[in-house]
């Protein structure tokens, strides 16, 4: 059942074309943009007690309380009566045991069911609570018991801290981003078989919404007032080309390989605009291609948990946003999957009217982050780490013509399960790009990824990950 949760995931990201991270040139043109990021409020319907239209404000206990259960009992009946999975054998006695705190240890579930397929569990709770009037901080808690739960009662096997960090901050991140961008997939005012593909689209995206929409009347139900729909602004670009990469271990050199490559950005809302509201901006990066390790090759998603504006006037803007974190890379050369917190200050210099400069600091801790070993430990190729983490970056924009950018993120991690190790990562990356209008623009980026690995009782092992990526870009609003 967890190896079908994290294609299950996988699907949904694709449907709604999540994506990774801005460059710090586009933040330069988001800020000129300044577009106001509220949503209005629903129109007032008739309330019923479990079925009908009713407005999003209104809290259903008793609905969220069943589709939680349900999101636990479904892939528990799967796993027990369908496949047989050994993991839902569960008696009497494996509660018990698990109801022990002394009973909890690290899992051997392989990299993707524990970094994939646990935080889109988890985004299920979430949104059970969420997609059912209650707001982001109230909705928090679901995914956090539904974790607890899941590992307590719903397998045999003990109950494990990755598992219940995966499930709870992942599922509370990707909850949150999957609900707002649903939301905002439909639009109540359209008809039609493009309507459906919508409904299908959100459905998609986040399954509990969709349920909910279809329980209250609302799939393909066309509304007269587009303040029933959320404001926000949307941007997303759509880059399409080839790359040429090496995958390098220790100190020889690698074989390059060239191949088609894809990848979508969506940046929802803007962080001059409603910065208190935790997620009311999202950044989402998810890169797809040919000749590397998996189908999909990174995916970043970064929401914001509050902000404070500091030292600003017209030509000159600070802000500290505080996000949350997901992080997900697989390539030939190394895979890592991360969630943390952080404290970023973004500063916009409008030098004159055509040229404006940027610049972005942050730092915080990495909760849990997985981390590929070479010598295998407790039955798994990764370790379990924790640590801290930083960026930065500039970038110029030039007429929104022409942009450049260079960013940094890297991370320092220490081994809680695993080899005696602790772990440097490095992410340089830089991109120039020449827009020949506000649509269709022609990008150039390299960019070196390493990962060290420093063991206490084995030699030391480096991998490096350099590569070019040239691609024609497509950018919409929404």
């Amino acid at each position: 059942m967890k190896f079908l949760l994290s294609r299950l995931f996988i699907l949904s990201i694709a449907a709604s074309l999540f994506m990774p991270v801005e460059t710090f040139a586009q933040r330069a043109q988001d800020a000129q943009k300044l577009i106001n990021d509220t949503t209005a409020k629903p129109i007032k319907r008739r309330r019923t007690p479990f079925f009908g239209t009713v407005p999003d404000t209104t809290k259903r206990f008793g609905r969220a309380a069943a589709e939680w259960g349900l999101a636990q009992a479904i892939p528990f009946s799967y796993g027990k009566f369908i496949v047989h999975a050994p993991y839902s054998n569960v008696t009497g006695a494996t509660i018990w045991r698990n109801l022990n705190p002394g009973s909890w240890q690290w899992d051997q579930d392989i990299f993707r069911t524990n970094q994939f397929g646990h935080p889109y569990q988890g985004s299920l709770y979430f949104s059970s609570f969420r997609s059912n009037g209650y707001t982001f901080w109230q909705s928090a808690p679901a995914a956090v018991a539904g974790s607890y739960f899941w590992e307590t009662f719903g397998e045999n096997e003990r109950p494990s801290p990755n598992d219940f960090i995966n499930t709870s901050f992942g599922g509370i991140v990707l909850g949150e981003m999957s609900y707002r961008l649903s939301n905002k997939i439909v639009n109540n005012r359209h008809r039609g078989f493009g309507r459906q593909m919508e409904e299908i689209a959100a459905f998609l995206t986040n399954p509990m919404n969709g349920l909910n929409r279809l329980l209250d009347g609302k799939w393909g139900k066309v509304y007269g007032n587009p303040a029933d729909r959320d404001s926000s602004q949307v941007s997303a670009e759509f880059d399409l080309g080839a790359r040429r990469f090496s995958s390098i271990t220790g100190n020889g050199s690698g074989k390059g390989k060239t191949g088609l490559f894809g990848r979508a950005k969506l940046m929802y809302g803007n962080r001059y605009k409603d910065y208190r509201t935790p997620f009311s901006n999202i950044y989402i990066n998810v890169e797809m291609g040919q000749d590397d390790s998996s189908l999909v090759n990174m995916l970043s998603v970064s929401g914001s948990l509050a902000g404070w504006e500091i030292r600003s006037n017209r030509d000159l803007q600070h802000l500290i946003i505080l996000s949350a974190n997901y992080d997900y890379i697989s390539n030939e050369a190394f895979f890592y999957g991360g969630q943390s917190v952080k404290a970023n200050l973004y500063s916009t210099f409008e030098a004159s009217k055509k040229l404006t400069f940027n610049t972005n600091v942050g730092l915080g801790p990495t909760l849990l982050a997985a981390v590929p070993n070479t010598y295998v430990a407790n039955g798994r190729n990764y370790d379990y780490t924790s640590g801290f983490g930083i960026n930065g970056g500039a970038g110029l924009n030039f007429a929104n013509k022409f942009f450049y950018s260079v960013d940094y993120r890297g991370g320092w991690l220490y081994t809680v399960n695993g080899n005696k190790s602790h772990y440097f990562l490095h992410t340089v990356t830089s991109e120039i790009r020449y827009a020949f209008n506000k649509s269709l623009s022609l990008a150039a980026e390299p960019g070196y990824l390493f990962l060290r690995g420093k063991y206490d009782e084995h030699p030391d092992v480096n991998k490096r990950y350099p590569y070019l990526r040239v691609s024609t870009r497509y950018s919409v609003d929404f």
